[in-house]
């Protein structure tokens, strides 16, 4: 163990402090407290870090460079202007809504070997998706330039046709489907801003297209599955869930931000005050959270109610149904909450008997925040700061995934169209436009998403080494806290944390945030790897795919363990990341049978005080993306999922905050106690009498072990 404790980080004579004012004066009581001679630990890390976060501004700012988040929601015409941009060639302010003209060209991409391509298709943008005239024919003509001396403002109130100001020749191509007026034969209904074709002809406009003495025009359904396959694309569903990031962050602010810190505060105030009532108030509100948030998955899923998710965006033809991506993903949600909602239930029903034994485990992180309050203040700190920073990555996310270049096409198939600026049909500029993704962005996109999971890490760890470090000085104190001075330990130990011990915490956290990306990476090459090849997966491989993950599954939930307690000891010993692990590994291993049982059960009540916290936010952030602002117009979210889960994310990264005050005091007070009792043959000298009730092991500690 390297020496006892004790003799390190025991309680001195105020006069032993002389010169150090880290507590703020040798003359304040509890001075001296935790005090040795501390030194820098793991700085090559902190250099590691440091060059982290220049290298997450870098890949930012290529990000905000490159990037236009209306790409995510809105496509290109054919000209590679993205819809609804005002920077457009016309303005496209106002117009939002892909649609493509020519319906042979449509029909002809989805065909089987065929050289057109859905993205060479001539479209352009509108306001609305056409439909065909109840008793003429209506015509959707190119953007007005050259001889047409229309205004884009014209050209919108005029419906897009200017049919009538055609030439002669003009109209001969448009009845040759070459434009630059094309006619609207069938109805389109607009999903995700496209203009979904609907393969039911209006015979009334194709017998006017065919009295003018237009080309034939395919009816086969294959116009309408062609349309569907692109809009429901994995990457046109992606950017779609990306998009509906940005457009909720009002959710996020209140559901994600302001709402899990009153929660949690208020989580803190009852610990503090309705201890024995607080573990079965937990148990009971998380079941019930569960099974609220799962209702609301039915509700959208169409299982229950009659408010079910839809892809249409506006109104449309209540006999148009139209399935996506968006809805299957949340019919595997609703069916994944259901499974969850039965074993919170069952497990639940298991533990009622192991509750008990939580409750005095709780009394010793009461006891702790009511003597150092300003406890339940600090997680404010880490939580602007993690505010700014998500603030900060959210903004380079929609840039970062919206990165890329607008290049044309290399397409090989022969096709013209009439060209209002050359007044004459071209048949050379065939191309569509699509948007060029290189491979360093997904590189980028993979270290944007690595790099906000360990400053998450970084973060979470420097709050948690700053309440250990306040409630051991707590601890060693004998309980002598000055109220004069409330924040007093608090500061000390954020002060240490600062000028000693950063490296060792950002050495934690990397260690953490690494396996949990190998895991991830893994999991992504497995999901591939399935859809390589038409031969099934040997048992072998199924067999070492599931031990890798469940070994991987271990050890970070090992390591994650072990961080915890080894921030305790950076705080109090100022040791380095790998010694303070050897510490609390081997204090935790020689008392494995008193704590065990009390640190699991423990922990169990504060894993779902957390998960009630989170789930309250999911529960508010359905409720607030289940209004008209979110189901209609710009902001209509593709699908309240990916919101929501992010939601969750950020509450449960805020309640971790606040409840590690809980969390790290327990942990805090249990290893201190045990150094505390090994170093002074089984009696401890420095716990607090209104520790000592609940942690003498030779009356409740030894009551807690053997259980009710």
């Amino acid at each position: 163990m390297g020496g006892p404790l004790g003799a390190i980080i025991g309680r001195y004579p105020s006069a032993a402090a002389g010169g150090d004012d880290e507590l703020g004066g040798g003359g304040a009581p509890g001075a001296g407290i935790i005090r040795h001679n501390r030194r820098c630990r793991d700085i090559a890390f902190l250099v590691i870090f440091a060059a982290f976060w220049v290298a997450m501004i870098v890949n930012s700012s290529f990000g905000f460079n490159q990037g236009n988040p209306l790409r995510l929601t809105y496509e290109l015409d054919y000209k590679g202007n993205i819809c609804g941009d005002k920077h457009g060639d016309p303005n496209l302010h106002e117009l939002d809504v892909r649609y493509w003209m020519n319906p042979n060209q449509v029909y002809q991409s989805g065909l089987k070997n065929s050289k057109v391509n859905l993205a060479d298709a001539k479209a352009i943008c509108l306001m609305e998706c056409p439909n065909p005239a109840v008793d003429g024919l209506n015509f959707i003509c190119d953007y007005p330039e050259g001889d047409i001396r229309l205004s884009v403002d014209d050209w919108i109130n005029r419906d897009y046709d200017y049919f009538e100001f055609l030439t002669p020749d003009m109209r001969n191509s448009s009845l040759q489907l070459q434009g630059p007026c094309y006619p609207v034969i069938f109805p389109t209904v607009n999903v995700y801003w496209s203009c979904q074709f609907i393969a039911r002809a209006s015979n009334v406009s194709l017998k006017h297209w065919q009295q003018m003495g237009g080309v034939s025009i395919d009816e086969n359904i294959l116009i309408d599955k062609t349309v569907h396959k692109a809009i429901d694309s994995r990457s046109a569903v992606l950017k779609r869930y990306i998009a509906d990031i940005g457009k909720s962050w009002p959710v996020f602010i209140v559901c994600g931000g302001i709402l899990p810190v009153f929660l949690s505060v208020i989580w803190l105030f009852m610990i503090r005050y309705f201890v024995a009532a607080m573990t079965w108030i937990t148990v009971v509100l998380f079941n019930a959270l569960v099974i609220s948030v799962t209702m609301f998955c039915y509700i959208k899923a169409g299982w229950i109610g009659n408010d079910p998710l839809t892809v249409v965006i506006g109104e449309s033809d209540p006999y148009v149904h139209i399935s996506g991506r968006e809805i299957s993903h949340l019919h595997t949600v609703t069916v994944f909450m259901t499974a969850v909602m039965i074993i919170a239930f069952l497990s639940s029903i298991a533990i009622v008997r192991r509750i008990l034994i939580a409750t005095p485990v709780l009394k010793v992180a009461a006891k702790v925040i009511g003597e150092v309050q300003a406890l339940i203040v600090f997680p404010l700190v880490p939580f602007f700061i993690l505010a700014i920073f998500y603030m900060f990555w959210f903004a380079a996310t929609l840039h970062l995934f919206s990165s890329g270049q607008i290049v044309r096409n290399d397409c090989n198939i022969d096709c013209c169209s009439y060209d209002l600026k050359l007044g004459k049909v071209n048949c050379d500029n065939c191309c569509g436009y699509s948007i060029h993704y290189t491979p360093h962005i997904s590189i980028a996109i993979l270290f944007h998403l690595f790099g906000c999971y360990w400053a998450t890490q970084f973060f979470l760890a420097c709050s948690s080494t700053v309440i250990a470090g306040s409630v051991a000085s707590y601890y060693w104190a004998c309980g002598e806290i000055s109220h004069d001075i409330p924040f007093l330990t608090v500061v000390s130990s954020l002060k240490r944390l600062m000028r000693y011990s950063l490296g060792s915490v950002a050495l934690g956290s990397l260690v953490v945030s690494v396996v949990e990306w190998v895991r991830f990476i893994l999991e992504c090459l497995r999901r591939k790897l399935k859809f390589v090849g038409s031969a099934r997966e040997s048992c072998f491989g199924k067999a070492a795919s599931s031990s890798s993950e469940c070994c991987l599954g271990c050890i970070d939930w090992t390591l994650k363990s072990v961080n915890r307690n080894a921030y305790i000891m950076i705080a109090i010993t100022g040791k380095g990341f790998h010694k303070a692990s050897v510490l609390a590994t081997g204090l935790i291993m020689k008392n494995i049978l008193r704590i065990g049982k009390v640190n699991v059960i423990g922990d169990v009540i504060l894993v779902l005080g957390k998960l009630c916290v989170s789930l309250f936010c999911a529960l508010f952030a359905f409720l607030m993306l289940d209004t008209h602002k979110y189901k209609s117009a710009h902001n209509k979210i593709s699908s309240p999922l990916i919101p929501v889960l992010v939601t969750w994310a950020l509450g449960y990264v805020v309640a971790k905050l606040f409840f590690a005050v809980v969390e790290m005091s327990i942990d805090t007070i249990i290893l201190s106690f045990c150094q505390d009792a090994e170093e002074h043959q089984g009696n401890a000298q420095y716990a607090p009498p209104l520790l000592m009730e609940t942690l003498d092991e030779q009356s409740d500690l030894q009551r807690l072990t053997q259980g009710p």
